[in-house]
């Protein structure tokens, strides 16, 4: 069924129906799975896609999404998700009202909601600072196989022929669709979102943001609010899935046989039983105790501990367990108010569901049977601060207080196995640095630990320990405390994943999750073919070194293989000596015959580096003002034949690769320059960046 509405409609008395957007419309289902206020219990929406055509939606983005975001390039893109980013920092009073109804905070609100905008704008930055304004990647440098240079090789990206299925978990409705989401769109593979059913209306209002912006290329981004069971049978090698979700489900995932015959890259990101480490020099008083003690009751109670990346088990030596118990009861005691999240003062809102709370609960009494003893909080209701201005039992909430437990075995199996999804973690204790490495370990794979000290000793063993099963390792010390970005809190720069029980994927780090949405393929040939495939010249390929001077030309005419030759200039003793009296450099090689003679690397005195350099710029340069604005750098610079008084030197430049940028009126040109000798032999390689006008 299908019709205009683009906001959740009520029928009938219901709760409103939540749709998804297909093929470039709206889609109203008829029915669908009751999802309550986490606070009151009160029917928030329907959420449901039966009869939706899961096959027709993967055709669209495979046709039409390729096509639309396959006409722009990388820079395009990034300033779309640019344009994006601030469309839904200008709209997202909505969604922070909507999200309350998850059981969100204000604060919980603003990591979701404000964090996923924050990723829009990351990949927008560094999809234009760090990738071409083309629509593939090269890949490192090229590879000679041939002994004259005739034939070669290099590793290109280009993006995949298929969709990015991105099916999410619902703790993050906002922020776990828009970092996958992000990525793919700059890498120009078109999404479907399949968000979790008890936050799916969250979700869609982003959506709906996002749609009615204007700024999305055709089949971009659809969205399927609601039970997608059996959407494998749709993929095949051209598609990408990101799942993020329970491990049982990921395990079902990757036995299926779209994964295992036809070809689908799963990346997942699962159950993580995350570990925080109080280092043995980290003394109550210290900062790093007092930090590491903060951390812990803020991943207990930021969004009511449901997140994928919270502290669960809280490792520290055995002589500071109860002062580590009591230091976090006391810091609950003092900043943690249970209750409505739309009421004043409160600090932790309820679970997403009542279904998720029961769930923590069973959780909670495995643990106890398990060994553990409670040692902060409780399994009955709490008294919560309601709407009506009152603080009362709330039945039809999904209200549970932090709960803290403490095991005498550290070695208990289940510390180590069952993750209560809520406001729950259990401290243990170590009796060495060893001790406390293998404590960790035995999380069979994790997103996330801290290590707590500040000794470079300690944090250098527990790292070196850890990290093979870690995705994330922060370090919290003094000089880091108010600036950390914490532990619970992944950011769009670094990697977010882990191995193991973790899921073994990885998501988000910049550019490298765009590559996830790309086939990295070698290409082999004659740098003639290097050099049209890539866009980036390469030595061998045509060069033209007639007519105009290269520098006299804009980005208009300015051409791949473009070249000038210098001519050439002699060096003698006397400019080498009187540029060591002008710049201060009398390093021996430059001034003392003898010195310099007994380096193995030099045949008697030499010539500066810099010296070469500076010549090769007057060489090369055409000095009138015109299309080159500036000179921003050299890269990849090296010196590879000493020049002695009587050589003489000459340089080639070439345009080697041009980058205009979409919102200026100038772009970035990268030269290849070789200075030579008059054996012809190569003294020096790197290559000149400048800034070009476009006209």
């Amino acid at each position: 069924m299908t019709d205009d509405h683009t906001t959740a409609s009520t029928t009938g008395g219901r709760p409103p129906l939540v749709p998804s957007f297909v093929e470039g419309r709206w889609w109203q289902p008829t029915t669908g799975t009751e999802v309550r206020d986490a606070a009151t219990g009160t029917p928030v929406a329907l959420v449901g896609a039966e009869g939706l055509d899961v096959a027709a939606a993967v055709k669209y983005a495979r046709g039409v999404g390729q096509a639309s975001l396959g006409s722009f390039t990388f820079h395009q893109r990034a300033l779309i998700l640019k344009a994006l980013g601030a469309h839904l920092n200008e709209s997202k009073t909505e969604l922070y009202e909507l999200s309350s109804n998850t059981g969100a905070t204000a604060r919980d609100s603003m990591v979701d909601i404000d964090g996923g905008i924050g990723v829009l704008f990351t990949y927008a930055s560094k999809g234009r600072r760090e990738l071409p304004n083309s629509t593939t990647l090269v890949d490192g440098a090229a590879e000679g196989l041939s002994r004259d240079g005739s034939f070669g090789g290099q590793h290109l990206y280009s993006r995949v022929s298929g969709v990015a299925f991105q099916v999410n978990a619902f703790n993050f409705p906002v922020w776990g669709m828009l970092e996958k989401f992000a990525p793919a769109f700059l890498a120009g593979v078109p999404s479907i979102v399949k968000p979790a059913t008890p936050t799916a209306y969250l979700t869609q209002a982003c959506v709906r943001l996002m749609v009615e912006s204007g700024l999305l290329p055709d089949g971009s981004l659809q969205l399927i609010s609601g039970s997608v069971r059996g959407f494998l049978d749709h993929l095949d090698l051209r598609d990408r899935v990101g799942f993020t979700g329970s491990a049982s489900t990921a395990k079902a995932l990757r036995e299926d046989g779209g994964v295992i015959d036809r070809g689908v890259v799963l990346t997942a990101e699962t159950d993580s039983l995350n570990s925080a480490i109080l280092g043995l020099d980290a003394e109550p008083g210290t900062p790093e105790f007092d930090a590491f003690i903060a951390s812990v009751a803020t991943e207990m109670t930021a969004k009511a501990g449901q997140k994928c990346t919270a502290i669960r088990r809280v490792i520290v030596p055995r002589p500071r367990v109860d002062a580590v118990v009591a230091a976090i009861g006391e810091r609950l005691a003092q900043r943690v108010v249970v209750g409505d999240p739309r009421v004043e003062g409160v600090t932790m809102g309820p679970l997403a569901s009542i279904e998720q709370r029961d769930e923590v609960r069973r959780s909670i009494e495995t643990l106890l049977a398990g060994g553990a003893t409670l040692a902060i909080g409780s399994l009955e209701p709490p008294a919560v601060p309601t709407a009506d201005g009152i603080v009362d039992l709330a039945p039809e909430g999904a209200f549970l207080a932090p709960v803290l437990l403490r095991f005498e075995d550290a070695d208990a199996d289940v510390v180590h196995q069952v993750e209560a999804f809520g406001p729950v973690a259990s401290v243990i204790g170590y009796k060495d640095t060893a001790d406390a490495v293998r404590l960790a370990r035995r999380g069979g794979g994790s997103l996330v630990a801290t290590i707590a000290s500040a000794d470079p000793g300690i944090v250098a063993e527990l790292f070196e320990g850890i990290a093979p099963f870690h995705g994330r390792v922060l370090v919290l010390d003094r000089d880091d405390v108010k600036t950390s970005t914490g532990h619970g809190s992944p950011v769009p720069h670094l990697v977010h994943g882990g191995p193991g029980r973790a899921g073994g994927g990885e998501e988000l780090g910049g550019i490298r999750s765009v590559l996830h949405y790309m086939q990295r393929t070698a290409i082999q040939g004659t740098p003639k073919v290097l050099t049209a495939l890539t866009g980036q010249w390469r030595a061998g390929a045509p060069s033209d070194p007639s007519g105009e001077h290269p520098f006299r030309k804009p980005l208009s005419r300015l051409r791949v293989g473009d070249s000038v030759e210098s001519q050439a200039r002699e060096i003698t003793l006397q400019d080498i000596g009187h540029f060591a009296d002008f710049t201060g450099d009398t390093f021996y090689a430059h001034t003392d015959e003898q010195a310099a003679a007994a380096n193995p690397f030099f045949p008697g005195r030499v010539a500066h580096g810099y010296l070469l350099l500076s010549w090769a710029a007057g060489l090369f340069v055409d000095p009138a003002p015109g299309p080159v604005l500036a000179n921003y750098g050299l890269e990849n610079l090296r010196f590879l034949t000493p020049v002695v008084p009587g050589d003489s030197v000459h340089v080639t430049l070439t345009a080697k690769q041009i980058t205009p940028r979409e919102n200026e009126d100038y772009g970035e040109v990268r030269w290849d320059a070789v200075l030579r000798n008059q054996a012809d032999q190569p003294v020096a390689t790197y290559d000149v960046l400048t800034l070009v006008s476009k006209d």
